[in-house]
């Protein structure tokens, strides 16, 4: 029997979790707010409270049941929340267990200057997240070591689809095209996520893989694009150089690369949005959008 305990299950979690129900596996979650507990469970996701510290009696009782670690916490300065708890739950804890997933972050490689990167580039991410990622990545891989775990890291880009998307921003007017020469950014729709994880978690594969798409785009061509599609007038572009941004949204345009996908390729996986174009011409002619 195949079980799937998800630590975090927040977007992309949520989204594999349907995929493995599909497939008739059971899956349980983690939360860290009482007050998202019923909505996971009207989507039938066994949930239960952690955000660290302490886990509860019947968390331990799931994590002895699982046969498939997914892990989508991210790490704080206290570092990763699951790990924090005395280092983990040893083997006598998770007798089962076959298979962990992790997901990272494409961050983790830092600036690039454009140039591609793959699983082998130099990672070299800011201070910040990305750095804690790259720390919390080093830690699960010590952890699965000692387990004799197999384990694998994918390292996610920008993260869209129903309800996280160029349509939405521009329907809230929140939509920005902020123009800076050369700046690229790969992307990665949920489904996609997902079924990585559902291929990777199937296979037991380990490994690191960039879970990304095939085409790293300018970021102002993905919201014009989306903006013909709606039938609207997008944004007026907006020069980097002058434009008022937060120190965070300024530090994001301070990194630019292009992430290739593939080893993941490799393994057998079929991207099912290669690019922005495919995916969001999808949703608006189905109108799941939002």
């Amino acid at each position: 029997m195949t079980r799937f305990l998800l630590i975090g299950a927040g977007y992309s979690a949520r989204a594999f979790a349907a995929l493995a129900r599909a497939d008739g596996f059971d899956v349980t979650g983690t939360t860290r707010s009482v007050d998202r507990l019923d909505d996971l469970r009207r989507q039938g996701i066994d949930a239960y409270v952690f955000g660290g510290g302490e886990i509860s009696p019947d968390l331990r009782t799931e994590l002895g049941r699982a046969t498939h670690l997914v892990v989508s916490a991210g790490p704080s300065e206290a570092g990763d929340p699951f790990l924090a708890t005395a280092r983990g739950p040893g083997r006598a804890e998770m007798p089962a267990l076959r298979w962990i997933g992790y997901l990272s972050t494409v961050g983790v490689y830092g600036d690039h200057d454009g140039a591609w990167v793959t699983e082998q580039s130099q990672c070299s991410p800011r201070p910040g997240r990305s750095d804690m990622r790259l720390e919390a990545e080093g830690e699960w891989t010590a952890f699965a070591a000692g387990l004799g775990t197999p384990l694998a890291i994918l390292r996610l880009s920008g993260i869209y689809g129903p309800g996280r998307n160029a349509f939405v921003n521009l329907a809230n007017g929140t939509a920005r095209r902020i123009v800076k020469p050369g700046q690229v950014f790969n992307r990665i729709h949920v489904d996609d996520i997902a079924g990585a994880l559902k291929h990777l978690a199937a296979g037991e594969t380990p490994g690191v893989f960039n879970v990304t798409d095939d085409e790293p785009s300018p970021p102002q061509d993905v919201i014009g694009f989306a903006a013909g599609l709606m039938g609207v007038e997008p944004p007026p572009e907006i020069d980097f150089a002058t434009a008022t941004l937060t120190p965070m949204a300024r530090s994001f345009y301070g990194e630019t690369k292009r992430v290739s996908n593939a080893k993941l390729k490799a393994t057998g996986y079929t991207m099912r949005w290669p690019n922005y174009r495919v995916a969001l011409t999808d949703m608006w002619a189905r109108q799941d959008w939002r």
